[in-house]
């Protein structure tokens, strides 16, 4: 938001001196990002009367103009300028004047003719790019008095960058309660008188067919007036301070009461509508030619305005271009209305578009504003430019009732740590315009209809300390009641997921729950994917509903950073959508690349981390939970490669993935071969395995290896929990030492030798024992996998 303090100083008395105001409307929430002067610096430039004009005798395009500047003598000054007249009010910068660009003015001969000053254009004297002319000042301008005086070009520029729930700030009514809510000073809004009704005959009929969507429509038919007329300088100067280019009068008292008021207006040419106006959703395959020339294709679910003929203006945002206003426009409808926020959200960004209009209605315009700015816009018009008003048009206008807010004094001090007294509380609510009524534990507080940011008990606690300055706070250690919480020794949580694979030489990332649909649709599958109705850009517009795309984008950036060896994880929430609606889960996942081990002058030739050793990560992550054991099972996912992927189960739970990525999708990602990933659901895990102390055992272990042979579809994760299965309590560890195929075994067969200890807490284990065992074991391998020992 762009605006002169000068423009401050008419709505709110005393202002601050200009960085005490930065100051304060940065302290209260307000960031101001630059003060500016209203102009570039220049001297001795007065307000001059062109008192005759003779043609030049040596020069066609010249002029020799006798120049009032106030001192009581004539003086001779040579122009070019097209516009020189006599008894216009011009700039003169005397002899001896200094202009921006470093330009001092001299005397000086021009083709023979003595020239003393110089008469300028506002681009010459800073206050725009480009001119066609002298800049031409009042009738009324006093002559002789200074032109930065005149003009106020002391003044300064502020530039404010406003949080989106502050959208009441876009004007300068809207600062003004603020500096004067901040500061204490007194409000002073100018008397707005509003426009005679001239033709009370001229109306145009409005249909609003969704009155949630547009709450209030309001308009009035304007006639008669002349589309050539200039705008005033004051308001063509208040306009450039706030970056807008004069454009004549029918867009300059739009653009003028949009920044005074803070309400968007628009005007349609009457003579190029066709019949009534319908306020209304969007027919399928609509389209509308925008007022900056491309054509759209509406959508269904955007609130167009409408003639007989079809779309004639996307509401809240931009006009079209049938029925737009042009220099030969002397028939307007001009159009008040109030726009749900909801109806306008992201349909400006959805075509490419942001506009005032649309900046303002997304983030919410005040409901109760609609016939002052509409006065105030009709009269301002027929200042400038004549013609007649007809009757104010409502097509609807629902009434405004605000919801009270109890507002807890204990409540108060609790939140900010600091003691407030009522009265003080009282006076701030008062400041902010907002009723209130005392009850039994505080106030019922009903806010303003601008601020439609305050729903809650908390926005009013903020709203106080704001006001009272956070610097205010006092400087205290907070008191309470420490109470340890317990850190269960099981489990798997995600802070034991960080810890553990940290610890194993992962980094966690950190993504974006929003991501590139053309990347996630490679991990979809069958799932339906989740669209953002109001995406922050095209490539962050679906919700994921896995943490293998965000990873993914953080490797290619590590790639690109020329990291051989990379281990990354991250703890998340994925969405997914379901019958009942979308829920959302607690995961977490990785992604594995490049050498086992890091260089070292030890190694040798390094290998590639491969399935098994990222399955390790995994079986110690489920060790130190006390979970029970993990299997790996054979099986296909969209993402993974074919005959590289497999389920991971907790005890016959499913809980995750682990394999590596498709060739397909790691190509069509420009990603090398061989990359692993997993994911694991946190809300999956079955209960853990409680601890419990066991004493350790007096007597010595006893050693057997037993050397299988098993069909190859038996995975050796199965044969490690038969064996367990079958061992009963002697049997203390199995270790998988050796798989082996090739020669020497049957096709479609695989050896596979485990290391069996027992151990016994009463007694010495002896042979006899152990035979037992392992007899036991080999028959139980037989009947459930078909496995035989290795002869």
């Amino acid at each position: 938001m762009r605006f002169g303090d000068d423009w401050l100083k008419e709505w709110v008395r005393p202002v601050p001196p200009v960085q005490a105001l930065a100051h304060t409307l940065t302290m209260g929430g307000l960031e101001v990002d630059s003060i500016e002067p209203a102009a570039p610096g220049f001297q001795q430039v007065v307000v001059a009367r062109i008192v005759r004009v003779t043609p030049h005798p040596q020069a066609d395009r010249l002029k020799v103009c006798e120049i009032d500047d106030g001192r009581g003598e004539m003086l001779q000054v040579v122009c070019g300028a097209a516009n020189a007249r006599e008894e216009l009010r011009v700039p003169l910068a005397r002899v001896g004047a200094s202009l921006p660009g470093d330009l001092v003015i001299k005397a000086a001969r021009l083709r023979g003719v003595e020239s003393f000053g110089m008469l300028c254009s506002a681009r010459e004297l800073g206050l725009a790019e480009s001119a066609d002319g002298l800049l031409e000042l009042p009738a009324d301008a006093p002559i002789g008095k200074d032109v930065r005086a005149y003009l106020d070009l002391d003044a300064h520029v502020l530039d404010i960058d406003l949080t989106p729930n502050r959208g009441d700030c876009l004007s300068v009514l809207g600062v003004a309660r603020e500096v004067a809510a901040l500061t204490g000073a007194q409000l002073a809004e100018p008397d707005l008188v509003g426009a005679p009704v001239g033709n009370p005959d001229a109306t145009q009929a409005v249909v609003v067919t969704d009155v949630e969507a547009c709450p209030v429509y309001l308009g009035r038919v304007v006639d008669g007036f002349d589309p050539q007329a200039q705008t005033p300088l004051w308001m063509r100067e208040r306009l450039r301070r706030a970056g807008l280019r004069s454009l004549g009068p029918m867009v300059d008292v739009t653009n003028y009461v949009l920044l005074e008021l803070g309400q968007p207006l628009h005007a349609f040419d009457l003579d190029r509508i066709s019949g009534h106006l319908q306020v209304r959703w969007a027919k399928v395959g609509e389209s509308l030619r925008l007022l900056t020339g491309p054509e759209i294709i509406l959508n269904t679910d955007e609130l167009v305005i409408a003639d007989e003929d079809g779309a004639v203006a996307l509401a809240g945002i931009m006009g079209g271009s049938r029925s737009a206003v042009t220099d030969e426009t002397t028939r307007v409808f001009l159009e008040c209305a109030h726009f749900a926020p909801n109806a306008v959200a992201g349909r400006a960004r959805r075509h490419g578009l942001h506009t005032e209009a649309s900046q303002r209605y997304e983030r919410g315009v005040d409901p109760t504003l609609q016939r002052r700015a509409l006065e105030r816009a009709t009269e301002l018009l027929l200042q400038m430019a004549g013609g007649r008003a007809g009757p104010v048009i409502c097509a609807h206008e629902a009434a405004f009732t605000a919801m009270p807010i109890t507002l807890r004094h204990a409540r108060v001090e609790r939140l900010l740590g600091s003691s407030f007294p009522r009265e003080q509380i009282e006076a701030l609510l008062d400041r902010l315009n907002m009723s209130w009524q005392r009850v039994d534990s505080g106030w019922d507080v009903c806010a303003p209809a601008y601020r439609f940011d305050i729903k809650i008990e908390v926005d009013l606690i903020e709203e106080l300390i704001r006001l009272r300055g956070y610097d205010a706070l006092e400087a205290r250690a907070p008191r309470f009641t420490l109470k340890p919480i317990a850190a269960p020794e099981i489990g798997l949580t995600a802070a034991r997921v960080r810890h553990v694979l940290a610890e194993r030489g992962y980094h966690e990332a950190i993504t974006y729950s929003f991501v590139d649909p053309a990347i996630q649709s490679a991990f979809l599958g069958d799932e339906r994917p989740i669209d953002l109705i109001n995406p922050l850009s095209r490539d962050l517009s679906q919700m994921r509903t896995t943490l293998w795309p965000g990873l993914v984008q953080a490797f290619r950036s590590n790639l690109k950073r020329q990291s051989e060896r990379v281990r990354i994880f991250e703890v998340g929430k994925v969405f997914r959508r379901t019958d009942s609606g979308i829920v959302q889960r607690d995961r977490f996942a990785g992604l594995v690349h490049g050498p086992t081990l890091s260089e070292q002058w030890q190694g040798g030739t390094r290998s590639n981390a491969g399935f098994f050793e990222v399955k390790g990560d995994l079986e110690a992550l489920v060790a130190i939970s006390r979970l029970p054991s993990l299997s790996a099972s054979v099986d296909t996912h969209p993402a993974l490669h074919p005959g590289k992927s497999a389920r991971l189960t907790v005890a016959g739970t499913p809980v995750g993935w682990l394999g590596e990525l498709h060739p397909a999708l790691s190509a069509g990602l420009d990603l090398p071969a061989g990359v692993l990933v997993f994911e694991w659901d946190l809300e999956a895990n079955p209960p853990a395995i409680p601890l419990h102390f066991t004493a350790l055992s007096r007597f010595p272990t006893v050693r057997r290896d037993l050397s299988l042979v098993i069909p190859d579809a038996v995975p050796v994760g199965e044969l490690t929990r038969l064996i367990r299965e079958a061992g009963g309590a002697w049997l203390k560890e199995c270790i998988l030492f050796d798989v082996y195929r090739g020669p020497g075994l049957e096709e479609g067969s695989k050896s596979a030798a485990f290391g069996l200890i027992f151990q016994d807490d009463e007694r010495t284990l002896e042979d006899r024992d152990v035979d037992e065992v392992i007899n036991v074991i080999v028959r139980h391998l037989e009947l459930k996998a078909g496995a035989r020992i290795r002869e």
